[in-house]
């Protein structure tokens, strides 16, 4: 049984532990701002010890808002995971506003014999909205490695007219969202035919290593990202996709 060991928060970040009915733990992030903007700092740090079991979601997603001329947000996530233990980091997707300035990082070191699912996903505007984004500026970086050796890197920087740049065909063919998964683990590549029995035409599938699955998906909206990603997600987590993600 998975427990909680120590907690300090402040600021406008909460941590949210529901009951389950699982032996492992869940948490829930809650932004009580409502959303990010220029000149906001968000830092987490989480340990997550040997042998413990742990998913972590948002209450709901999160929005990057008009910054301030000169000012940039920033989060910075730092987790480290034991050996023996597992993390499961899905965070429901960002989505971007016209006008946002936003720095975000995620570091992941992973023990040896440690455990991940990762999903992060970002939305380009609101399309029910028929918002177009032609000035943000979106820096993210995601670093995951294994006793200090980098396994899984990513970085993104898009800088002005983000709807022009991503319809070139090369970028994005004109996606409106996008969505990157990672699993770690030995069993991660006997997930992979079924994995990509569930992608569609704009996504796609790989082994970086025996055990590190990563699927890189666009979308037209966030509306056919979630709907592609639920399944898929379900797969992965064995059926203990957080509660948030349905609703």
């Amino acid at each position: 049984m998975t427990r909680l060991h120590d907690l300090r928060q402040s600021g406008a970040l909460r941590l949210v532990l529901p009951q389950t009915h699982r032996p492992d733990a869940e948490a829930i992030l809650v932004n009580t701002a409502g959303g990010i903007t220029g000149g906001d700092q968000f830092s987490l740090s989480l340990k997550v010890q040997t042998g413990a079991a742990l998913s972590i979601t948002t209450q709901a997603a999160e929005r990057a808002y008009r910054a301030q001329s000169g000012e940039i947000a920033r989060v910075t996530t730092d987790v480290s995971v034991q050996d023996g233990a597992s993390l499961n980091w899905l965070p429901q997707e960002l989505i971007l506003f016209e006008r946002c300035a936003l720095r975000r990082r995620l570091n992941v070191e992973l023990a040896q014999h440690a455990r991940l699912l990762m999903v992060e996903s970002v939305v380009f505007g609101r399309a029910a909205m028929r918002e177009v984004l032609r000035d943000v500026s979106f820096q993210d970086r995601i670093r995951i490695t294994r006793d200090g050796r980098p396994l899984y890197i990513n970085g993104m920087d898009l800088h002005g007219d983000a709807a022009a740049h991503l319809a070139r065909a090369a970028v994005g063919d004109g996606a409106g969202a996008m969505a990157g998964v990672v699993m770690v683990g030995p069993r991660a590549q006997n997930h992979l035919k079924a994995v990509r029995a569930l992608l569609p035409e704009t996504a796609g599938a790989s082994m970086l290593a025996d055990d590190v699955l990563v699927i890189r998906q666009l979308a037209a909206d966030g509306f056919e990202l979630r709907r592609n990603l639920v399944p898929i997600l379900e797969l992965l987590s064995n059926n203990t996709l957080p509660t948030s993600w349905r609703l």
